[in-house]
């Protein structure tokens, strides 16, 4: 049936399920005397311009990965942290192995996504994924090991913990010390690496989901909202309330991280 034949419901059921047009459909919606029937189509060029920029996003994001599967790697890590700032919680670091050439649509640096948004990647991460992993030191080890250390421990904690023996980690920030892999370390790898993002989305759910935990048993500091970090909001509570056994006391009432050692 023409598209001109259709109703408005229908034509736009039948685009959104479309992923061409020909030339003669798309004229004649152009043609559409219809208003409705014309802007269906440019809703429809746009979903379309849109897969593209997306599909163009993450091949730029797997640069690093083709890089080392044409050298013959094919089991290729991404490691990253989440929670190194807060003032309360652990550090949580993760790995992820994806598939060779492995994309999922709108993964991307933890940080840029909603928390909705990383639900549902972190679902689709360890469903497609080859192997991930966490591991985490709390806020006693913080406080022995200082946070970089404590970092590098729930890194490697992550990469012992996968199913598979990495070929290759991409770490992002500093390299993993004490890492007996062959690894490489990026700058902003988060963003530049669909692997790490993977390990960052799957980092930042996992310890999201421990300090709202957190907050059911401490509810006085806010940990459902602010996640342990030094909120004006969770820096009062500590004023009044003193710190918590979940609270990194080499913190306490700064926020700074530690320097580098």
């Amino acid at each position: 049936m023409p598209f001109s034949g259709m109703n408005l419901k229908d034509l736009g059921a039948l685009l959104e399920k479309r992923e061409e047009l020909s030339s003669a459909e798309k004229a004649g919606l152009q043609s559409d005397r219809r208003r409705g029937a014309r802007l269906l189509l440019e809703r429809w060029q746009r979903r379309q311009e849109g897969q593209r920029r997306e599909e163009a996003r993450l091949h730029n994001m797997l640069r690093e990965e083709r890089f080392y599967l044409r050298r013959g790697f094919s089991r290729i890590a991404g490691v990253d942290e989440a929670g190194r700032g807060p003032l309360a919680g652990p550090v949580v670091a993760a790995a992820v192995i994806l598939p060779p050439g492995a994309t999922i649509f709108y993964l991307d640096d933890s940080k840029k996504l909603t928390a909705a948004r990383r639900e549902a990647l972190y679902d689709e991460i360890r469903a497609v994924a080859l192997g991930s992993a966490v591991g985490l030191c709390s806020p006693a080890e913080i406080d022995e090991l200082n946070i970089f250390r404590a970092v590098m421990k729930a890194m490697r904690q992550a990469l012992g913990g996968l199913p598979l023996e990495p070929e290759m980690v991409l770490v992002d920030g500093f390299p993993i010390r004490g890492l007996p892999l062959r690894q490489k370390a990026i700058a902003g790898g988060d963003a530049l690496s669909l692997s790490i993002a993977a390990a960052s989305v799957v980092a930042k759910v996992t310890r999201d989901r421990i300090m709202d935990t957190m907050h059911r048993r401490y509810p006085e500091y806010g940990f459902a909202e602010n996640k342990g970090y030094g909120t004006p909001g969770h820096r009062q509570a500590l004023a009044r309330y003193g710190p918590c056994p979940e609270h990194r006391l080499s913190f306490r009432g700064t926020g700074r991280r530690e320097e580098l050692r």
